[in-house]
């Protein structure tokens, strides 16, 4: 097996591997029966759910322990017994309605069920837009406009040099309110275009009925959150990225599920093992979510028909698979990850990891250059591996290590004390045959609870001293670190690299939604874009610097080479290592220069001291004998 090649400590565990890839291949036949693709199998969404033929509508539910459904809405007044479903078998049920505008445009529907002990509605389980009403309750809404929306990105392709702007469409405005898909169209995607990143990857983007949960409480899997647009509007989004060169990723979360009954699917059939474990296990004790049963073939069925969907109906490139780690782990990656041994152990949820693998071999069926991103902090070897090869067949996973590095570093050690040997090895080490996300802060480090790197860096300082005209030697040093952060992150930490907005410009505060404790106020979910293009403040230094780098690293392709250390001198505080053809020096000590002065005239092709990055250096191109000043970065050729 390939995978114990790339790494001979998992030879111990050669069973367990190939346990791995034979239950994968088990559930393939369950599930295909020999015949048929993955792709083939994942059309829920065309089956279930509302779809016009042309004479009428027809519409199909699963619900196993429904009796009697009625299909009900503004379309016949509400009544919940006027338009009686049919049962067709393995708990399925169907209505025709004659007639092309039977359901017209916009109309709002529920589906009315009844079981042997209750009745109750639901919002259709594929339902491809849900509303919220003035009660904050939801209901699903018919999306079929006169005219469809027309695609013009044929032929687009994700780059293979990744660098990954992260976004929430609703705090992308600088206003008091949920932004939109149009608004973050016309204002950011601009932005983003021309710092140079060329993928955007969205957040929030299915129902979520509590706007605080960052998206990750998801009630309706297959309906763009209205609150920042209709489906139309999110497909001309990703249609404008992908005119501009850009990706588009959603952050996918099949991970858990919101528990809400009337605007979600939980309990959509009155049980809660519909889609979710029964009892405690069903239940996730940190995130109060539900947990999907992921050995049950119609849940399987339901989420890779989810997978497929956004492909096609949206046309994402890519997706990053959120909480991969507390979908594995029986215990939810709680635990800390020392030993082998704790990969491999009976903690392991092996259905997940099933899934997982047919998740991802789905994706490359539908679209085989779809960019699949593990968010796993657990480490699990072969997360990034062929499944071929004993896998679970991500592209990249997400360098978690290094962000939770820097915070740390930035907590609790003076600049004297940084090891760069463990800064090296923080920043460098991966799998076998792995490729990595690098990224020195993501949304995470951004909300309430933790701070951004440039408010670790400067706190209070920010609010008084970001002026070019104000002295202090605070915000000086953070300034300084973030550039040299940010550079070595980029340099070293992954095979692509991430962004969160406005982090690139040293974003000030952090993320907060508005929740009774902070009077409803959405001042903390914004981004301050004109922070950046205030000629007076010092933002715009970090900006243009971050532009600058992200040009470098994208135009000459640097992520793809392997880094080579030329020098570790823990005294002096200079770390000096190549990348291809490209030197990058780091001269981290608090006051001493340090020279490179090996009588070669080097050609400088970024300086983190350039005075249009706030520094105190004139740019010169051609240097003979080149002194890094404290807290600096150099790029040579």
């Amino acid at each position: 097996m390939k995978h114990i090649e790339y790494d001979p400590l998992l030879a111990p565990f050669e069973g367990e591997l190939l346990r791995r890839l034979e239950n994968y291949h088990d559930k393939r036949t369950q599930l295909l029966g020999g015949g048929y693709s993955l792709s083939d199998f994942a059309n829920g969404h065309l089956y279930y759910g509302f779809h016009q033929t042309d004479d009428g509508w027809i519409y199909r539910e699963w619900a196993p322990n429904a009796v009697k459904m009625y299909l009900t809405g503004d379309f016949n007044g509400w009544n919940r017994q006027s338009h009686p479903m049919w049962s067709i078998g393995n708990g399925s049920f169907e209505i025709f309605l004659p007639g092309k505008d039977s359901l017209p445009h916009a109309s709002q529907v529920k589906v009315h069920i009844h079981t042997r002990d209750e009745a109750f509605d639901r919002i259709p389980l594929y339902i491809r837009r849900a509303v919220q009403l003035p009660n904050l309750s939801f209901n699903g809404e018919i999306w079929n406009p006169p005219e469809p929306f027309w695609w013009t990105d044929a032929g687009f392709s994700a780059s293979q040099n990744l660098f990954i702007y992260e976004c929430h469409v609703g705090i992308s405005s600088e206003q008091g309110l949920v932004s939109t898909f149009n608004a973050f169209t016309e204002v950011v995607l601009p932005r983003i275009s021309r710092a140079g990143y060329n993928a955007v990857q969205l957040m929030a983007i299915a129902e979520h009925p509590y706007y605080g949960s960052f998206g990750y409480q998801v009630s309706n899997f297959f309906a763009v959150s209205s609150r920042f647009g209709t489906p139309d509007d999110l497909k001309r989004l990703i249609n404008t990225a992908h005119s501009m060169g850009i990706a588009v990723f959603l952050d996918l979360v099949h991970s858990h599920s919101a528990r809400n009954i009337e605007e979600g699917i939980g309990r959509f059939d009155g049980t809660e093992h519909q889609f979710f474990h029964s009892g405690e296990r069903g239940n996730h004790p940190a995130w109060g979510t539900k947990l999907f049963n992921y050995g049950k073939l119609e849940v399987i069925h339901f989420l890779l028909s989810n997978i497929k969907f956004w492909i096609e109906e949206y046309h994402f490139d890519g997706f990053r698979f959120d909480g991969i780690t507390s979908m594995i782990y029986n215990d939810y990656g709680t635990e800390p990850f020392t030993d082998y041994r704790q990969y491999f152990s009976e903690n392991i949820d092996a259905d997940a990891v099933t899934y997982l693998q047919l998740a991802t071999q789905l994706c490359k069926e539908v679209k085989p250059d779809c960019v699949l991103i593990a968010e796993d902090m657990s480490g699990m070897p072969g997360m990034c591996v062929p499944i071929e090869d004993g896998g679970i067949g991500f592209d990249y996973r997400l360098g978690m290590g290094a962000p939770d590095y820097w915070i740390k570093t930035l907590r609790d050690r003076r600049d004297e004390d940084w090891d760069l040997g463990q800064l090296w090895h923080e920043l460098t080490q991966r799998r076998p045959q792995e490729k990595v996300i690098g990224y020195c802060e993501s949304h995470d480090q951004a909300l309430v609870g933790d701070k951004t790197i440039m408010f670790w860096l400067a706190d209070s300082e920010m609010y008084w001293n970001m002026r070019k005209d104000s002295q202090s030697h605070i915000i000086d040093r953070a300034m300084a670190l973030h550039k040299m952060i940010r550079l070595i992150t980029c340099a070293l930490a992954g095979e692509g690299y991430l962004n969160f907005m406005g982090n690139e410009f040293g974003h000030p505060e952090w993320i907060d939604f508005p929740r009774d404790g902070n009077g409803h106020s959405y001042h903390y979910a914004r981004r301050q874009w004109s922070l950046a293009e205030d000629d007076n403040l010092r933002y715009q230094f970090l900006l243009k610097f971050d532009t600058a780098m992200i040009a470098l690293m994208k135009n000459e392709n640097l992520l793809r080479h392997t880094p080579e250390l030329i020098l570790n001198d823990e005294t002096a505080k200079v770390l000096i290592f190549r990348k291809g053809a490209y030197t990058f020096a780091f001269n981290f000590h608090t006051s001493n220069q340090y020279a490179l002065d090996n009588g070669e005239n080097h050609k400088i092709i970024l300086h983190s001291d350039w005075d249009v990055f706030g520094g105190t250096v004139k740019i010169c191109n051609h240097v003979r004998d080149l002194t890094l000043m404290p807290r600096t970065a150099v790029v040579i050729f």
